[in-house]
């Protein structure tokens, strides 16, 4: 019997073990010396709530999911019923393939074909690699039409590190500045963290701060690298999702409303883009004919943990 998610193709390495799946090329699991970094879901379950799964050619939502692009107006499909929102791309349903794979290692690939809303082709790239330095996600993309088009990259992991809830979890995020959204969820503004419950950029609980907001100018290393801290409370258990410099935005998300989460894990979610980038055009990437676009991000184990 075919699982609700496709092949499953585990890569380990030392004490570590991840579960990509077909569906959507997306991240089903992932764990470290037994514990679980993921809040993933079932070899026998669909991936809920945007769990794992890889948002391209754009993260979050497009308002009514209308949008210009070189003088044309698309109108993609409203898969976001409540809001009326295109939402999380055109892949994280579709059949991927494997174009290469190794104990520790697996690259996903799909063609995404013009389509109603989007009639541009891409040929995707989603490689999983397990080190001694954790795990490294690299997503490519290639424009294979004669054209320009739109594109933007985001990938929706929910971490914990082994609490009931997140309330209790130390969090360190580098975002100076947060958008603000609107009662639909599009941004409307934004503003520095400074004074504000949204400022994590020393380490603190998350107490009963309610999280669903995207972060942006964001505090990097020397090689352009940004990192979101979780600890657990208690113990010497942590993580650290980091990304690189072509990830320009960091969504944070408590899932507060929705029943599967509801507080029980936290979404750290690499965004090339902001939501509604498509209509608005912010931090968008325009992808020439032949054109590659490629970002990294992954997952480590904390310093000191």
């Amino acid at each position: 019997m075919t699982a609700p998610s496709g092949e499953q193709i585990e890569i380990a390495h030392a004490d570590q073990r991840a579960v990509v799946v077909e569906v959507g090329g997306g991240l089903r699991a992932y764990s470290t010396g037994g514990r679980d970094v993921l809040d993933g879901y079932g070899a026998d379950e669909m991936s809920s709530s945007g769990r794992g799964q890889v948002l391209i050619p754009w993260p979050n939502r497009v308002l009514d999911g209308s949008y210009e692009f070189e003088g044309r107006r698309h109108q993609l499909p409203i898969d976001d019923v409540e809001e009326q929102h295109a939402i999380h791309g055109l892949v994280r349903w579709a059949a991927w393939t494997i174009g290469e794979r190794e104990p520790n290692r697996v690259v996903m690939e799909h063609v995404l074909h013009p389509r109603p809303g989007y009639p541009f082709s891409l040929a995707l790239a989603i490689e999983y690699l397990l080190s001694a330095e954790g795990l490294r996600v690299e997503a490519t993309a290639t424009n294979l039409g004669r054209s320009p088009c739109p594109y933007g990259s985001g990938a929706h992991p929910y971490l914990t590190v082994g609490t009931p809830t997140v309330d209790s979890v130390v969090l360190r995020a580098p975002g100076r500045t947060v958008l603000r959204s609107d009662d639909r969820g599009i941004p409307s503004g934004a503003e520095s963290v400074d004074g504000t419950d949204h400022d994590f950029r020393h380490p603190r609980e998350i107490g009963a701060t309610r999280l669903d907001n995207a972060f942006t100018d964001l505090e990097r290393d020397d090689e352009g690298v940004a990192r979101v801290e979780l600890r657990h409370p208690h113990e010497e258990q942590g993580l650290i999702l980091w990304v690189d410099e072509r990830y320009r935005y960091l969504m944070l998300f408590t899932g507060d409303p929705l029943p599967d989460v509801d507080r029980r894990s936290l979404a750290v979610e690499p965004m090339t883009c902001p939501p509604d980038a498509f209509r608005t055009g912010r931090d968008l990437v325009r992808l020439e004919p032949g054109q590659s676009f490629t970002s990294a991000w992954g997952i480590s184990p904390s310093s000191g943990a």
